[in-house]
């Protein structure tokens, strides 16, 4: 998931954060039960760990994106408000 790969059709400037949003609602990251641990966001994004973390702190302080603590591991999944924002972004 690098910068070069031109985003979404019609935003090809689209923020990597913002990619990133459209990937876990993509790949189904949309409630409390199906979410990710960061190894295995990493393996779908192939960012570096601290750069993903970064993504997900700012996708967080919109409120994009929440994180759920299982058996000591930190999950993520898009929130109904990134959902709404995806959505914004393929229309």
């Amino acid at each position: 998931m690098n910068s070069s790969s031109g985003g979404l059709p019609g935003h090809p400037a689209l923020p990597e954060e913002f990619r990133l949003l459209c990937m876990l609602h993509n790949i189904g990251a949309t409630s409390m039960e199906r979410s990710m641990s960061i190894e295995e966001i990493v393996r779908w994004t192939e960012l570096s760990t601290e750069m993903l973390k970064n993504h997900l702190q700012k996708l967080g302080e919109l409120g994009y994106v929440e994180f759920v603590e299982v058996s000591g591991t930190e999950k993520y999944h898009v929130t109904p408000v990134g959902i709404t924002k995806v959505m914004t972004l393929y229309s």
